[in-house]
């Protein structure tokens, strides 16, 4: 469903950049302009955090003079990167390394910010572009509950062999994804025959986060931006594994379009409010979300922009 947003007339002006500046950031492209009476349609994928960066950066452009729509919810990575290469979209909230994974960069693991920024650029199908990273990352991380670290010793991604089996609630997707359990296997030799997925389509929200609770799950994937609340509203308190060898990289937000799509204009606005995107923003935005203000994310999003404008 497409939600037309109101267009204003004063301009947002740029913000500090974030992470990496256009100067020295490899994939800081300069899209081409586009007609100003164009709509600029943005996408997001179907959990709470990207449709709230994704109205963040539709209010600053509606600040900036720009016409918005916003598509939510399209989807999956697979999903919502055919609708931008297909032109349905012009962009859409992305994560840095899981971005550069997905179209075929070979990171190692402990590749930091910086490599993963390179190899980004180097994958990019043409056509597409990159704004600036923002500080902020929500990266993939392996939770279980305390008794059950307490109980098995487990500290560690490496740990997870100390179990009888490692089922894991997550999105179904993550069955494939390199940090999941191929890389459990081979950067840190979890036995295969033990590895699972629990295909829960939250994005890391109560429900995943029920199937450790209630021991349907012994390890959840949960972004680190989640807030640890159950269906009721609850915290929960959960361990985070550590990840010595870096098998998760990087994650940090940034803008993908389609770059004849974007005015060098609204690019500027999108990098200038993406620089206030920390980690602990992000946490702090989506609690707003799904705690108990239950606040929508086009509310969180003028809040926001009109607290940095």
């Amino acid at each position: 469903m497409k939600l037309r947003l109101t267009t204003t007339l004063f301009a947002l002006s740029a913000l500090a950049l974030g992470a990496c500046s256009s100067g020295d950031d490899p994939l800081a492209t300069s899209p081409e302009s586009a007609a100003g009476d164009e709509t600029i349609t943005i996408g997001t994928a179907n959990f709470p955090e990207s449709e709230i960066i994704g109205q963040i950066w539709a209010a600053a452009l509606e600040d900036a003079g720009f016409d918005v729509e916003v598509n939510s919810g399209i989807g999956s990575r697979e999903v919502y990167l055919q609708a931008l290469e297909e032109g349905s979209i012009d962009l859409v909230p992305e994560y840095s390394g899981n971005l550069a994974q997905y179209y075929g960069a070979e990171l190692e693991a402990g590749t930091d910010a910086d490599g993963v920024v390179s190899a980004l650029s180097d994958v990019l199908p043409e056509g597409l572009a990159a704004g600036d990273i923002a500080d902020g990352e929500s990266k993939d991380s392996y939770r279980v509950t305390r008794e059950l670290a307490d109980e098995h010793g487990l500290q560690t991604l490496g740990d997870l062999d100390n179990l009888d089996q490692v089922r894991i609630a997550a999105n179904p997707e993550f069955a494939e994804r390199p940090y999941g359990p191929p890389g459990l296997a081979s950067v840190y030799g979890v036995a295969e025959d033990k590895i699972s997925v629990v295909p829960i389509s939250d994005g890391g929200g109560p429900l995943t986060i029920a199937a450790v609770v209630e021991g349907t799950a012994e390890v959840a994937d949960i972004y680190t931006t989640s807030p640890l609340l159950d269906s009721a509203g609850n915290e929960v308190d959960l361990v985070t594994l550590d990840d010595p060898e870096q098998l998760i990289l990087p994650q940090n937000v940034l803008p993908l379009m389609r770059a004849d799509a974007i005015p060098q204009e609204a690019l500027d606005a999108i990098n200038g409010i993406s620089a206030e995107l920390t980690t602990d923003v992000l946490v702090e935005l989506n609690l707003r979300n799904i705690g108990e203000e239950k606040a929508e994310p086009p509310v969180i999003a003028r809040d926001f922009v009109d607290e940095h404008a």
